[in-house]
């Protein structure tokens, strides 16, 4: 009886440890090609209005839509889109601004590299150029203004299944823009840059990665 326990017991571990290696590869074969939606709130920088103008420190929503292809397991691409809604203070004029953004970025994953990460777990780097455009809304809808910007950011994902992620990803947009005239190109605009917070998923359109 004893010897059956401990072979039992010896059995149970094995299969464990198998599981957990196969899930550990499983986590590595990232996927070519990826599609991510995700939705958060965003905070705009105060300097990027004219004075008497402030935005809510925190708002909602910010809405982000993208496609990654990766080139080599640790390296990739994606073009992804954003959209980010904010709004006055109660201390300030009333006004709303639609910001919608278009980025180029690259990927960096160092999940194989980090070695303390829980099985399923992984951590991804994107950074890269793109363009913002802004469109105030209610009383201020000509004032619209575009400039370019570059964003960097950092996700954390975790694995329901071999194709299915869930992230949270924390980015900053940093606008190239100059200052503008209120009085010649209106109030209600913004130049400024924007931290983002989103939570969302990412599917896999292909299969394992290059498994090399």
């Amino acid at each position: 009886m004893n010897a059956y326990y401990i072979n039992f017991k010896q059995a149970s571990v094995s299969i464990i440890f198998l599981l957990i290696t196969f899930l550990g590869f499983g986590q590595a074969e990232t996927s070519k090609w990826k599609v991510q939606f995700a939705v958060g709130i965003n905070s705009p920088s105060s300097s990027g209005f004219v004075t008497g103008f402030e935005a809510n420190s925190i708002n909602f929503p910010t809405i982000n839509l993208g496609v990654q292809h990766m080139f080599k397991r640790q390296f990739g691409a994606k073009l992804d889109f954003g959209y980010n809604r904010f709004s006055n203070v109660d201390s300030s004029p009333n006004f709303k601004v639609n910001y919608t953004r278009i980025n180029a970025q690259f990927i960096y994953d160092p999940t194989p590299v980090i070695t303390f990460l829980p099985v399923g777990m992984g951590v991804v780097a994107h950074a890269g150029p793109g363009l913002s455009i802004i469109k105030p809304l209610d009383i201020y809808t000509d004032n619209n203004t575009s400039f370019l910007n570059i964003m960097a950011g950092i996700e954390f994902h975790y694995s329901i299944t071999q194709l299915l992620t869930i992230y949270l990803d924390t980015s900053y947009i940093y606008g190239f823009s100059s200052d503008f005239d209120p009085v010649s190109e209106g109030y209600g605009s913004f130049n400024g840059n924007l931290l983002t917070a989103t939570i969302g998923v990412s599917y896999s359109l292909s299969g394992c990665y290059y498994c090399d």
